[in-house]
């Protein structure tokens, strides 16, 4: 287990690449022998340093959600990161790509909770009482850390990533607001065009089965560290598409069929 001391020094590594748009080493590079615990301990304090600056807790994301990506890394479980305020974009509106260094863009469901979700004991049908309507949305997704190391030509690992907020940037929101009993969720598939060209499709089902298992997971992941998913918040509930390189001057649209669409352009 890493040290208060270090895991505070490397959030500040992570504050500082974010602000510079810079890229840092990965840090299990330097720790080979980090643990889960202390990327999710380097995450909240890099997540303390962004509620200093005034920055506002809007909701949670949750990644790495299907058996392939879980197998790719090496782990049997989702990771999750935390939503700010100003990372919200409208539907149809204009994302400033000097914002990122190398985004990349996914498919997801949003759950707007309506009252509050905790574990340990959280159930899919928790989570579906306890949410107000599912969104369509897309997740923008960035790393302050390579992905590949330069100099050994070795991928990031698990670890790397949840500390560096399980790679969240951005989101949009969008598309038909539907109430989660409206729907099978399993069942809601999307089309994702990027400059008029289908670049990916997928169904829900993709997330460990049903969309709302992976917020039943995250309320009950949460439970371990004394927090809950607040009522009000927006959880991003885990792709069903792989993720897509985005370029500037790209405008990506996902069409949800019965549950309208989504589009957004990097300028």
């Amino acid at each position: 287990m890493l040290n208060q001391e270090t895991i505070e020094a490397l959030a500040a590594r992570l504050d500082e690449a974010e602000r510079t748009k810079s890229l840092i080493r990965m840090f299990t590079r330097e720790y080979p022998d980090m643990t889960i615990d202390d990327a999710y301990g380097i995450q909240r304090a890099w997540t303390g340093l962004q509620l200093k600056r005034g920055r506002v807790i809007k909701g949670h994301k949750i990644g790495l959600t299907s058996k392939a990506m879980q197998n790719a890394v090496g782990i049997a479980e989702p990771d999750y990161g935390v939503l700010f305020q100003d990372m919200f974009y409208p539907d149809g509106g204009p994302v400033p790509y000097d914002r990122f260094h190398a985004p990349r863009i996914e498919v997801e469901l949003a759950f707007i909770l309506k009252a509050p979700l905790k574990g340990p004991d959280c159930t899919l049908f928790d989570v579906l009482n306890a949410t107000a309507y599912v969104t369509p949305a897309l997740e923008i997704l960035e790393t302050r850390m390579h992905r590949v190391d330069p100099d050994t030509k070795a991928p990031r690992k698990v670890m790397d990533t949840i500390a560096d907020n399980a790679a969240n940037a951005a989101l949009v929101v969008g598309g038909r607001p539907f109430r989660p009993h409206e729907a099978d969720l399993r069942w809601v598939g999307a089309l994702l065009f990027r400059n008029g060209q289908i670049e990916e499709t997928g169904i829900a089902a993709g997330v460990l089965g049903h969309p709302a298992n992976g917020v039943a997971w995250l309320a009950n992941r949460l439970a371990a560290q004394g927090e809950h998913l607040a009522s009000g918040e927006v959880v991003l509930a885990g792709s069903f598409t792989r993720p897509v390189e985005i370029v500037r001057g790209d405008t990506f649209h996902a069409d949800y069929g019965a549950y309208g669409s989504i589009s957004c352009q990097f300028i």
